[in-house]
Formats: C-alpha cells, sequence, structure tokens
C-alpha cells in the first residue's frame, strides 16, 4: 500500500495534473455538501422515508362567474389535515390574484427599458397607463362554528390565524367568501389566466385558474412554502379532494378539473348521447358540440344561469374554462390499466387545426407519458385553445395556437401541437409528481419538456426539437451573468430562464438517457423516480439520489458540473500520433527507410497539425520486460506473444483536453483510409486522475485519416472547431463532412 500510495502522491505534484496555487476543483467529489442530508422523512436511496407524511386539504366551492361586470365570486369550505408532527397555531393561504392588485408590492417587470417607437401594449407593461381593478376582496373567513378567524394578509399570501391550536394528527375546517374582478389576459405580461374578449361577435372565453385562495404547502424540508408569488415561480399546492359547482351563464360550456356530476341538467340530450358514442371510439374524435352550434349559440346571450357539478379525487389543484363559443371534440384512449376521455375545446377561430390536431396530441402525449412514468390515473385529459400563452392545471391546460383567416404555417402549427403535448404533460410533472415550482421550476419544466421532446421524437419524427446541439449558445454564453440550474425560480433571469430551466435540464437527461446510463436502465430509474414520488413532494436531492441508486451509476460528477456551474463542455483534440512497433521481419524499415518519425513530446503546431498523418507513422521499438519490473510476481508476460499480436498494426496515441471545464464522456470517431468508420467510448471516469488533460492509447488495424470527438454532437460541445484531427479549419468544413457522412 505504501508504495502503491507514492505514486498517487507522485502524481498528484504533477503540474499537469494540479497547477500550482490553483483551488481544487474537484469535479468527482460528491455533491453531499451541496443537497439536503438524507433522513427518516427522505432516504439516502431517494424514495419517501418510514415517517415521510404530507398534509391534505379538501375543498367544497360554489362560484359564480358574472359576464356583465367579469368577476368571480364564491364561497369555500376547507377542510385541513395536519399531518405534521408540530402543532399550527396559523394557516398559510395562496391569494395569486394580488399580483396584479394596484397598490401591492412590485415585483419588477419583465419589459423595463423605455425606447423610442414603443409600442402601447408595452408601454401599458411598464406604466399601466390604463388602470383596471385585479386582486381580491376577502368577505369573510370563519371556523367551522362560525365564528370569525383574524387574518393578516401579505401581498399574495394570507396568514389565518386559528382559535384554537390544530394539533398534529388534528384536522379543521374554516370557510372563506371572496370575490375578484376576472383581468383582461391582454393586459399585462405572463398573463396564465382571465378572459379573452372576441370583438366580432362579442362574445368571451374565460380561463378561470388560481382562482380561490387556496392552501399552502407545508413540508418537512422548509416549513411553510409562503414565498410570495412574482409571476415567473409558479405554485406549490397541497393535494386532496374537490367538490366544485360552477353557476355560469345558461348558454356556456364550461371544461374543468374533474368528472362531470349533473351532465343531464347541463347537456342537451343530443350532447350526452354523442358523449357516450365517444367513450366508446378509439380511433377518432367525435364532435360533441359542433361548429354550427357553436356559431348559432354566439348570436344571443342568455340571461338565465346554471351550475355545473365537478368532483376531482386527489388532485393538487382546480381550474375550468367557460364560454358560449366553444366546439367541443372527444376521444376515448385505451391505457394498459384505464381508459382516459382526452378531450378539447375550442372557439371557431381555432379552426380547422385544432379539430384535426388538438385531441390527437392529448392522446399522443397520454400514450407516452403513461409509458414512461405511470398509467395517466384521471379520468379527462382536456386542451381549451387560447392565446398565446400555455399553461397547465390538473386535467385541463390552456394551449396557445390559433390559425390566422383558418390558415397556418407549419412553424406555428408545430408549436401549438408542442405546446398541448407540453402542457398535457405536466399532470405528471408537477400535478401528480408535486416538486415545489415555485422554488425549483427546472423540476417540473424540465422533466415535462424531456418527454414533451420525446414524444414529438416519437410520435412527430418530422418536427423539430431539442437536442443537445440546442443547448450550445447558452452555454457559450457570458459566465459573468449565466446561472446555473440549482436557482430558485424568480432569481432567474428572463432571457435565461426558458435556457436554464427548460432546455438545459432535458439536454442534460438526454445525455444520461442516451450516452451515460443507457436508455434501458436511465428509462427504468426515470419510472423508479416518478413512481415513488407521484402525489408527493419531492426535491432536487430525491431525484438526483434515485437516479444513482436504481441505476449502479455514480452521477455525482454530472449533478455538479450540469446542474451546480455554469461550466460548458469543450473537449479539444490537442494531437494524435501515429505509431508502429519495429520488428525485424517485418518490411516496416523497407518502408519508412531513412525516414524514421521523431516525433516530439509536445503538441503538434498547426503547421503539423494540418499535415495530419501525411508524414507516417513513428517506428517504435519494444523492449524485452526486465524481471524486475515484475516485482514478487513469478508469472510473466509472453512478451513475443504480445509482438506478434501489435504486428502490422497501428497505434494512436490521442490527447484531449477539458477547455471548457466540464467533464463528459469522450466518444472517439475514427475515418479510415478505406472511408469505413468506428467509435470507441470513453466514461467521464477517464478525467478522475486529470481533469484538465487525458491521454489514451488505441490499436487499429487499418490506417486512419481522420480521428473526431463527439461526432453525433451527444454532449453540447459548444467548439467543434477543435474536434478533430486534422484540424478543421472552419465550421462549414466541419459541417461538409458531417454531412457527407450523414449521406446528405
Amino acid at each position: 500500500m505504501r508504495h502503491l500510495l507514492s505514486a498517487f502522491l507522485l502524481l498528484l505534484c504533477l503540474p499537469s495534473i494540479q497547477a500550482q496555487n490553483e483551488p481544487w476543483k474537484g469535479k468527482f467529489e460528491p455533491i453531499d455538501n451541496m443537497i439536503a442530508p438524507p433522513n427518516t422523512y427522505r432516504t439516502a436511496s431517494g424514495a419517501p422515508g418510514k415517517d415521510y407524511w404530507q398534509q391534505c386539504a379538501n375543498y367544497h366551492i360554489k362560484v359564480l362567474l358574472n359576464e356583465k361586470n367579469n368577476t368571480i365570486s364564491g364561497e369555500e369550505t376547507i377542510t385541513y389535515f395536519n399531518n405534521s408532527p408540530d402543532d399550527l397555531s396559523y394557516l398559510w393561504l395562496q391569494l395569486e390574484q394580488n399580483v396584479n392588485k394596484k397598490g401591492n408590492e412590485d415585483f419588477g417587470t419583465f419589459n423595463n427599458n423605455v425606447k423610442d417607437s414603443i409600442s402601447a401594449r408595452q408601454m401599458q407593461f411598464l406604466t399601466r397607463a390604463i388602470d383596471f381593478p385585479a386582486g381580491y376582496s376577502i368577505k369573510m373567513v370563519k371556523d367551522a362554528s362560525g365564528n370569525n378567524l383574524k387574518t393578516m394578509v401579505n401581498n399574495t399570501m394570507m396568514k389565518v390565524k386559528l382559535n384554537t391550536i390544530l394539533k398534529s394528527g388534528e384536522s379543521t375546517g374554516f370557510s372563506i367568501a371572496w370575490s375578484y374582478p376576472i383581468t383582461d389576459r391582454s393586459m399585462y405580461l405572463l398573463s396564465r389566466e382571465g378572459y379573452e374578449y372576441f370583438p366580432e361577435d362579442g362574445n368571451t372565453v374565460y380561463l378561470i385558474a388560481h382562482w380561490f385562495p387556496r392552501m399552502a404547502v407545508y413540508n418537512d424540508t422548509e416549513g411553510w412554502q409562503n414565498q410570495q408569488f412574482q409571476k415567473l415561480g409558479e405554485f406549490a399546492l397541497e393535494f386532496g379532494d374537490y367538490h366544485v359547482e360552477i353557476t355560469v351563464p345558461d348558454d356556456h360550456i364550461v371544461a374543468s378539473t374533474g368528472t362531470l356530476q349533473n351532465s343531464e341538467e347541463v347537456l342537451t340530450k343530443a350532447q350526452r348521447s354523442r358523449l357516450e358514442t365517444a367513450r366508446k371510439t378509439f380511433d377518432k374524435p367525435i364532435m360533441i358540440i359542433t361548429k354550427e352550434e357553436a356559431q348559432a349559440n354566439e348570436k344571443t346571450k342568455a340571461i338565465k344561469q346554471k351550475t355545473w357539478k365537478f368532483n376531482a379525487t386527489n388532485v393538487r389543484d382546480f381550474a375550468f374554462a367557460s364560454s358560449r363559443k366553444f366546439l367541443w371534440d372527444a376521444q376515448a384512449v385505451k391505457l394498459p390499466t384505464n381508459t382516459v376521455m382526452g378531450m378539447s375545446f375550442y372557439p371557431k377561430e381555432g379552426l380547422p387545426v385544432w379539430q384535426e390536431e388538438s385531441t390527437k396530441a392529448v392522446t399522443q402525449a397520454l400514450e407516452v407519458y403513461s409509458e414512461a412514468t405511470f398509467d395517466y390515473p384521471y379520468p379527462v385529459a382536456i386542451s381549451v385553445n387560447t392565446s398565446n400563452i400555455g399553461m397547465e392545471f390538473p386535467m385541463i391546460s390552456f394551449n396557445g395556437g390559433r390559425p390566422k383567416n383558418g390558415k397556418i404555417s407549419d412553424a406555428a402549427k408545430q408549436d401549438m401541437i408542442g405546446t398541448i403535448i407540453h402542457e398535457v404533460g405536466h399532470n405528471w410533472f408537477p400535478m401528480i409528481v408535486s416538486s415545489d415550482e415555485r422554488k425549483w421550476m427546472w423540476m417540473d419544466e424540465g422533466l415535462n419538456t424531456f418527454l414533451h421532446q420525446r414524444t414529438l421524437a416519437e410520435r412527430y419524427p418530422d418536427f423539430n426539437s431539442t437536442t443537445p446541439k440546442s443547448i450550445v449558445p447558452f452555454m457559450n454564453g457570458d459566465k459573468n451573468i449565466l446561472r446555473p440550474i440549482m436557482t430558485t425560480s424568480d432569481s432567474e433571469l428572463l432571457n435565461q430562464f426558458g435556457a436554464n430551466f427548460y432546455m438545459k435540464p432535458t439536454v442534460g437527461l438526454q445525455m444520461l438517457r442516451n450516452s451515460i446510463i443507457g436508455t434501458e436502465l436511465f428509462d427504468e430509474a426515470f419510472k423508479e423516480y416518478a413512481n415513488r414520488w407521484k402525489y408527493k413532494h419531492p426535491n432536487p436531492s430525491d431525484l438526483f439520489r434515485t437516479l444513482e441508486d436504481a441505476t449502479a451509476t455514480d452521477l455525482d460528477w454530472f449533478y455538479r458540473g450540469w446542474f451546480f456551474t455554469t461550466d460548458h463542455v469543450d473537449m479539444e483534440l490537442s494531437n494524435v500520433k501515429w505509431f508502429k512497433v519495429f520488428e525485424e521481419d517485418s518490411n516496416i524499415e523497407d518502408k519508412n527507410k531513412n525516414k524514421k518519425v521523431k516525433i516530439a513530446a509536445t503538441e503538434k503546431n498547426d503547421d503539423e497539425q494540418a499535415n495530419g498523418f501525411s508524414n507516417g507513422p513513428e517506428v517504435i521499438t519494444m523492449t524485452n520486460t526486465p524481471d524486475t519490473a515484475y516485482g514478487e510476481f513469478l508469472s510473466r508476460l509472453d512478451d513475443k506473444e504480445v509482438r506478434k499480436q501489435l504486428s502490422g498494426k497501428n497505434i494512436y496515441e490521442v490527447t484531449i483536453k477539458n477547455v471548457g471545464g466540464l467533464v463528459m464522456p469522450v466518444t472517439i470517431e475514427w475515418v479510415f483510409t478505406d472511408g469505413t468508420t468506428e467509435t470507441d467510448r470513453l466514461p467521464a471516469e477517464i478525467w478522475r486522475t486529470n481533469e484538465y488533460e487525458v491521454k489514451k492509447t488505441f490499436i487499429k488495424a487499418k490506417e486512419v485519416s481522420k480521428v473526431n470527438l463527439d461526432p453525433n454532437f451527444e454532449f453540447a460541445d459548444t467548439d467543434v472547431n477543435n474536434n478533430s484531427f486534422p484540424k478543421v479549419e472552419n465550421q462549414s468544413e466541419f459541417d461538409a463532412f458531417k454531412n457527407k457522412k450523414k449521406g446528405k
């Protein structure tokens, strides 16, 4: 052990391994000090522990949508179950509608520069020149006995002070009456809900979300999750059962979370019959409300009202859409363990593409996501057409993408279908695998985008999709302003959050699946994570640990670099040396007579790189192994057999530098002089003893004309111009080579 230790100490002193006075970066050190330690609530394997707990909140809600003055008013009774080990003297509820309330704390705008020729809408975002009413009016908060409860509102959070301590293991009930003005979605940025007005026919589509005071999460890692809603970071919510009665104008159609309880009261006989047909139709959507019926509906506005009743079990939120403009189609989707109804609601302005593509996209998402995780457990999955932004809720999503005068470009159609798949996919992350969106946006957006991209690759292969190459411009950005993935949601810069919370985690998971762990093993581990944490609240550490636990793969080096730093991948193929072993009986000496090539130990200069392999191999001799090399071992290597195995072979010593700082596996493509190719794959662990430069020796029967690193762009290398030997002079040359290789 002493001799081995001495050898390692000698290696550590080499300048090529660690520059003097440079701090040790520890790219392969465990990340234990960077994530929460395991405990009885969350185990070291990444699974919920034996003492894991979470709270529960059940809701009974009656709500009225007033179309004349665009308001929502309602009453709700919440039954809150304290499953924590703690006694609670107060509760926190979310009041997201207050984020736009005049006079409330201003969290800053997302477009804060005034410039010449600024549009009126942009100026409205900046100044709120045309004011609009917003925010809750809380009319009463009472306990189960009818006694008033004291409250304190801090912007988007409301503290309810209990009259009696809520003991561990007990529950409490209380009621709230409230109202708020529904906001015009065109009036402000990131409008996830509100109304959209259609001047042509004078009608409105209402997208009602974040509409009732909701329980904040209380958990084992931070107590109350009562961060203010700042528009970017979304929601952390508890699971529960919902009984909701929605009163709307008599001619409105309601799409909602949950199962409709009184179809005979709100649907016509024809609509109910069509819906029953749709429940048995698996190959195409059935129209429940046709274009002609929707257009007839638009012409008159009902004075009477009717109430739609919905129940939803074990969901973390509730949303609905309401309008007399809706067309409605539905189709049954058969999954291995259950049958789901895929549905779409859209105004005539969505035709024809929404009728052709929306429910089809819902079906594709349900099938691929179910296969990748667990079967979709809810009875319906609904896509509602809206303008601009897409937004997700349990069983229902609001999705942008709309033709103009009945026509839509291929790019816009792809965006629309991608949005539908993405928002339906959010049913898994975070609606069931319920991570904290307000703190870790990447845990839902990144994981969901990963499966969204997988769905596109499998079901829409002609569509553009995210690959490791997609993230290169972002990874190659200014390190002074870039932030790591492990940044809380509202702390991310607006011009980065799409790349950092959606694309970069997606690419990271693609690398793990396709190039680091392997498809079969990764898919099993990802499914393990989803099933461990469905209907629960995972943290980043739970994901990190589960992927390692279920694959027997040390991934701390990957997590450290990809999630916790802004390092990028830039591997440089700095040199390739070509050798052949001298043999007396061979013709090597004749072939290289009087011109043994002496290659310096240092790297070739640019001229020499350009020459590549044209100077031929360096012919080297291989001596017999001295007995002293074996130490106390009595057995001996057959030196002649080694010579025999190397006879006529080509030996290539490859030198690779880590320029970008992010360690990754190494893929080497060999292009032989006869035009054939071969690929070698080296694990990331080759960088363990030297994080800055590695050398690796290969034996090839054929002579090599070119060597390429990362030939299939698997690792988001930011500079492909230094990935080849002989050196590629420009990007166009590299692209031409790649296109030729792919047969383009």
